[in-house]
């Protein structure tokens, strides 16, 4: 990864988003 801490952040809250969509669409199907 180039960029330094730049990119490990970007890709950090990235991965954060993509999680709490997850669980989002997770209770909305799953019924929680």
């Amino acid at each position: 990864m180039s960029g330094g801490g730049y990119g490990y952040g970007c890709g950090f809250a990235l991965l954060v988003v993509l999680f709490i969509l997850l669980i989002i669409i997770g209770a909305c199907y799953g019924g929680y």
